[in-house]
């Protein structure tokens, strides 16, 4: 059992120093079967972010987050400020994949799939490896004075982490104003856009700031997923593990000796060589057990493979297991909680695709002019003004636009001399119009209206309106 003593580490974090002050981590460069597997994984999310915003679904941009103008392609299907119910579920189905995911594995997400790890541990810290050289080299010319050498290769590094910086703010900002408008602004010239120009260059400061200086303290300080552990986290489930109980024995830890038996000496099967701490990217011991600062890269779990296979003993000893599988030594089972969050994914999952199927083409929306009254045209004819806004969610021009009221003989009139009204392909048509009815059709002083919206003979929207009337007619 633990004693106050051996919870020390959990008291303060790696990346600060007794004095308070930042101490930098020097991870030793990974290697290893999971380390290949996700360095594959990277590359197609790298591949997949970057290519994303330049990809076009029926004319529509793959991916785009266009929060100023409120317009957001999913996988190349639109929507539209009418549509932001949709958007809404589809980020809730997002939290509860992703906890989902972190309550039967973990930090799986932040280790294999997190943009900042995949930046971090992928591009920035392998550029780092070749530049500066592997973990006691980095210390090295960290510590050493300032001279040609290090001069060369700070100057070198930071020049390229600032390219990638600015790279991916390109791309960032391609998903927010489309990459359409960005290669327009590319070809125009920067300074001819410097409302664009400004945010990129802050941008690009940011992500150079994250990278270059912030690193992993993102994952520790500021990223709240891995406070969620606490919450979320339980006994069963599936994280980076120790297995105390065959690492530690009943003797504890003990540095590896030729041809002395540990298992008689009752000691367990950790050689304490701290590999599995020094290849950590956030510096922390994976054997004091799951903590905030592990991201579960499994760099660990590479390290200490390949350390168990030169002293010929079993690999396993850091894994893939929960707590309850190294107690009881059983397999993994899916708790209760966890189909409770896998039957409301599929509920949720049903309601969008439910709602996505019965989303209209084209939506409507006809208002009265505010502040005006019903006019009498003639005797018998009394006419209304409202304002119209069509959206033509497609991407193909709806033509011959033509409104019509249901199940009356009145008119509905365009203050426009066009006579084939054209909505076009992902845009918003607004105007006015009149409706008129015969006096003998109003059933009061306020009516409801039901307006058909026609593309040649095709109803393509059908909306409600209120119609004044003069009381007299009640």
């Amino acid at each position: 059992m633990e004693t106050p003593s051996d919870e020390v580490f959990r008291d303060s974090i790696a990346t600060i120093n007794e004095e308070g002050k930042r101490n930098w981590i020097f991870p030793k460069k990974p290697s290893g079967s999971y380390w290949e597997k996700r360095k594959l994984v990277s590359y197609f999310l790298l591949i997949f972010l970057f290519a994303s915003p330049f990809i076009k679904i029926n004319g529509n941009q793959f991916l785009m987050f266009n929060v100023l103008e409120r317009r957001f392609n999913i996988f190349g299907y639109p929507f539209w400020p009418q549509d932001f119910h949709l958007f809404v579920i589809s980020m809730i189905i997002l939290v509860v994949f992703i906890t989902l995911f972190t309550v039967g594995f973990g930090r799986i997400f932040c280790g294999w799939f997190c943009p900042q790890t995949i930046f971090m541990e992928m591009v920035f810290r392998r550029i780092e490896f070749w530049i500066d050289g592997d973990r006691n080299k980095q210390r090295k010319l960290s510590k050493q004075k300032w001279n040609s050498e290090k001069l060369r290769k700070r100057l070198l590094k930071w020049f390229i982490f600032l390219v990638i910086s600015f790279l991916i703010a390109n791309v960032f900002l391609a998903y927010l104003i489309s990459s359409d408008k960005l290669i327009k602004y590319v070809i125009d010239g920067p300074f001819k856009h410097l409302g664009t120009l400004i945010p990129l260059l802050i941008f690009t400061g940011v992500f150079y700031f994250v990278f270059a200086w912030f690193r992993e303290q993102v994952c520790i300080i500021a990223c709240p997923y891995g406070r969620l552990q606490g919450v979320l986290l339980d006994k069963k489930s599936i994280v980076v593990a120790y297995d105390h109980k065959r690492g530690e024995g009943k003797n504890g830890r003990k540095s590896f000796r030729k041809n002395e038996d540990r298992k008689i000496l009752g000691h367990g099967d950790c050689i304490d060589c701290m590999q599995c701490v020094h290849v950590c990217p956030t510096g922390i011991d994976i054997r004091n057990g799951t903590q905030l600062e592990c991201v579960n890269c499994t760099a660990c779990i590479d390290e200490c493979d390949s350390i168990m296979e030169k002293i010929n003993l079993p690999k396993g000893l850091i894994r893939y297991a929960s707590e309850e599988n190294i107690e009881t030594k059983t397999r993994f089972k899916l708790t209760t909680r966890m189909k409770g969050y896998i039957a409301v994914l599929i509920i949720l999952c049903g309601i969008l695709l439910g709602m996505i199927v019965l989303r209209n083409d084209v939506e409507a929306n006809i208002l009265r002019l505010p502040g005006q009254l019903y006019e009498q045209k003639t005797e018998t004819i009394i006419s209304n003004v409202y304002t119209y806004k069509l959206v033509n969610k497609t991407s193909e021009d709806i033509d011959n636009i033509s409104f019509k009221i249901r199940n009356l003989n009145g008119e509905v009139k365009l203050v426009s001399n066009s006579n084939n009204m054209v909505l076009h392909a992902q845009d918003i048509a607004e105007g006015t119009l009149f409706v008129e009815l015969h006096r003998n059709d109003l059933s009061g002083d306020k009516n409801k209206l039901t307006i058909e919206i026609y593309s040649g003979n095709t109803i393509v929207e059908t909306t409600t309106i209120g119609f004044l009337g003069p009381r007299s007619y009640n």
